[in-house]
């Protein structure tokens, strides 16, 4: 006998969906949390996360995309939490400059609706954005911000509503597989599982074999807020998430879902940090005048002192691609980890391919390039 068929192990952005696809298979699934659900020092921080069905890369993130979007419908319609705010989305360049151009490539091979705004159309459209002469931006209208704390805490409601265990405060030391399941250890305290899955974020590094430890690094995000000098021209309705990327400038924010504040934060500027339990959550000066200096340009309308910042860790892969599957064929262990500071939009959809695998229900194609075995070197 063993203690369930299923331990998913870290409850947040992609563990906490993950537990609730499980238990819509199974009551026999426990989660694991070191801390509580959504608590304010984990990867899923910051009130707001983009979704967008528009971006830059590999199409084949596509299906999992469509997938996603679906589930975040019915995690809404299971729990009447509002998660996904849907305001549309802009991406914001230089019209024959290399962001726009890939984020037309991959439109192309994917077949995402969005429509094209000339610099007129933009500026009269969205005149909170102060363009430069050549800025063009490709609209999505299926995108939104998609509002962290309640998703995590609803899909945990509702994994427990099904049945599912959690155990909050429970930090898990190893995960061990043996011939008869995988033993879970957390203090003098073990269970053994059928399964378990992997998804501690920054944390996953102490759990996963040596040639995935060696494959990723926890990194420093951080976020910051401004006040709209009228807060009424960046409510959701007249103001979408946007990415805006120059070869000298790169922001990406969301509309002030609160009534107050706008999120508006540097993009791609993680950074290593070797302990996820010690980020260090003030900005330096270097990231404060980037950051003010960014804003000054992009929105006369916000007053450019930072109201509100903060740091959170995660997981990081060499190649950018999450680590989704089992650890080796046949192995118990599964891992759902190292999205790279880009895996809240897919969450759901990750979640429903860990929890059917590592269930033994269902077995997913054209994934490779995020599955685990990428990283061996033998």
């Amino acid at each position: 006998m063993t203690d369930g068929k299923l331990a998913v192990i870290g409850l947040g952005s992609i563990g906490s969906m993950a537990l609730w696809q499980a238990s819509r298979i199974t009551d026999a699934v426990v989660g694991f949390e070191a801390a509580t659900p959504a608590h304010g020092r984990s990867a899923v921080g910051g009130d707001t996360r983009l979704f967008r069905m528009i971006y830059r890369g590999n199409p084949d993130y596509y299906p999992i995309l469509q997938r996603s979007q679906t589930l975040w419908a019915e995690l809404e319609a299971e729990t009447g939490q509002n998660i996904l705010t849907r305001c549309g989305g802009l991406s914001i360049g230089t019209a024959d400059g290399p962001y726009i151009r890939s984020i037309l490539e991959t439109t192309r091979l994917t077949g995402a609706e969005h429509q094209i705004l000339s610099h007129e159309e933009l500026a009269a459209r969205y005149p909170q954005h102060n363009l430069r002469p050549d800025d063009i931006a490709i609209y999505d209208p299926n995108a939104g911000a998609l509002r962290t704390d309640r998703a995590v805490t609803a899909a945990i409601a509702a994994a427990g509503a099904n049945g599912a265990t959690v155990r909050r405060n429970t930090r898990v030391d190893s995960v061990r597989e043996t011939n008869d399941g995988v033993i879970v250890t957390s203090g003098d305290k073990s269970w053994t599982f059928d399964n378990a899955i992997i998804a501690s974020g920054g944390w996953s590094n102490r759990l996963m074999p040596d040639y995935l430890k060696a494959a990723t690094e926890t990194k420093r995000i951080f976020l910051t807020w401004f006040v709209a000098k009228d807060a009424s021209e960046f409510t959701p309705e007249k103001f979408p998430i946007f990415i805006r990327i120059y070869e000298d400038r790169s922001m990406y924010g969301a509309p002030a879902v609160d009534g107050v504040t706008v999120k508006a934060t540097l993009d791609g500027r993680g950074g290593p940090t070797p302990n996820p339990d010690a980020v260090p959550r003030e900005l330096t000066q270097a990231e404060i005048q980037e950051t003010t200096e960014t804003v000054t340009e992009f929105f006369p309308d916000l007053y450019s002192n930072i109201v509100r910042s903060d740091a959170f860790p995660d997981l990081y892969t060499k190649d950018g691609n999450p680590l989704l599957g089992r650890l080796k064929d046949a192995s118990r262990i599964y891992c759902a980890t190292g999205f790279s500071g880009a895996g809240f939009k897919n969450a759901t959809g990750f979640g429903h391919i860990a929890a059917q695998e590592a269930l033994g229900k269902q077995t997913f194609e054209g994934l490779d390039f995020v599955r685990p075995e990428r990283f061996k070197t033998s």
